[in-house]
């Protein structure tokens, strides 16, 4: 498993960052041909996306609900099958990968430089990445980047774990996730609809931060696990304030780099992988040895330091964009 997982992580790594370099070259060169605002359109393009993916939670649990079954003696059919699907799916993606193709702006001329080499690619990308780690703008954004990946690991990991599965059930998980997917989805497109700029940035994601602390505290304070349509309901409620702060995070994240650092796409968006994928793995390490309160004390004061953070880069590039007017 050890060798695959590595497998996976540097095959997903890639992935993410083509993903965001590509989509906001793609809004840019669609706002510049069409004579669009940039945010509007980057905002707009993150929010398709993020809907899109967002999906997969929905579907991806649907299908697995009507292909597993739960056998005699607690073992699960359908495995094979299942595996099949999803394989099938992915070969879909890959195939589709193939197609895209980088849109060049009017106007701009194609330059081809043959002695660029992957290495130099890679010195170029280590320096890229090194040097928005003096940026300021960067460093009052990296809180929420290690947010956004705390709150997934809390969902994929303690929520399902501590508050579906005794309310639901092992079989009810994939029901609430299909709500949490559902929520996320429809909030990655509204979300991606009504970003302009910076300021509806930080709107945006004080909104979903506030539907994510509401559980938090719930949990926190006032949570027991009850029987009866409230025991079914509580969890699935809570599923979806957390798919909306998660559809908020993504989108929001995405388009925020897309217009702050346009200019070094990549870098920027390695960036987010790296400290996303961190306090994932910070989570799963150190979830078996911690309670639930803590952890749920972790994402409070999380939310608020990324909070702070997206506050004092708002106020420091509104600042810095009026004394350029003035």
């Amino acid at each position: 498993m050890v060798p695959a997982s590595l497998y996976l992580g540097f095959a997903a790594s890639i992935i993410w960052v083509g993903e965001g370099t590509y989509l906001t070259s793609a809004a840019l060169s669609h706002a510049s041909n069409h004579k669009l605002h940039e945010g509007t359109v980057i905002g707009s393009f993150n929010g398709e996306f993020w809907g899109m993916f967002a999906s997969h939670q929905f579907v991806g649990n649907l299908i697995t609900l009507a292909v597993l079954k739960d056998d005699k003696g607690g073992s699960t059919s359908g495995t094979t099958l299942l595996f099949i699907v999803f394989l099938g799916v992915i070969t879909l993606g890959t195939i589709l990968m193939c197609f895209l193709r980088k849109e060049e702006d009017k106007g701009e001329k194609e330059t081809a430089d043959a002695s660029v080499n992957f290495y130099s690619y890679l010195v170029s990308l280590s320096k890229s990445i090194t040097t928005l780690l003096a940026d300021v703008r960067m460093l009052l954004i990296i809180p929420l980047f290690a947010y956004s990946g705390l709150q997934q690991a809390f969902v994929w990991a303690e929520f399902t774990k501590e508050i579906v599965t005794p309310a639901l059930g092992v079989s009810g998980v994939g029901g609430a996730m299909a709500v949490y997917g559902a929520f996320d989805a429809i909030c990655s497109l509204a979300a991606g609809r009504l970003t302009t700029g910076l300021p509806s940035i930080t709107f945006i994601v004080s909104g979903g931060a506030i539907a994510q602390v509401v559980v938090f505290l719930w949990i926190l304070i006032n949570y027991r696990v009850t029987s009866g349509v409230l025991g079914t309901l509580y969890p699935l409620i809570m599923a979806a304030l957390l798919g909306i702060g998660d559809g908020v995070l993504n989108t929001q994240l995405s388009a925020l780099l897309g217009i702050l650092f346009k200019h070094d796409t990549e870098g920027a968006f390695a960036q987010l992988k790296v400290w996303q994928c961190a306090s994932i793995a910070v989570v799963f390490f150190i979830g078996p040895y911690i309670s639930l309160q803590a952890m749920l004390i972790v994402m409070v004061v999380g939310i608020c330091v990324s909070l702070v953070g997206i506050l004092f880069l708002t106020i420091q590039v509104e600042k810095a964009f009026y004394s350029s007017r003035s």
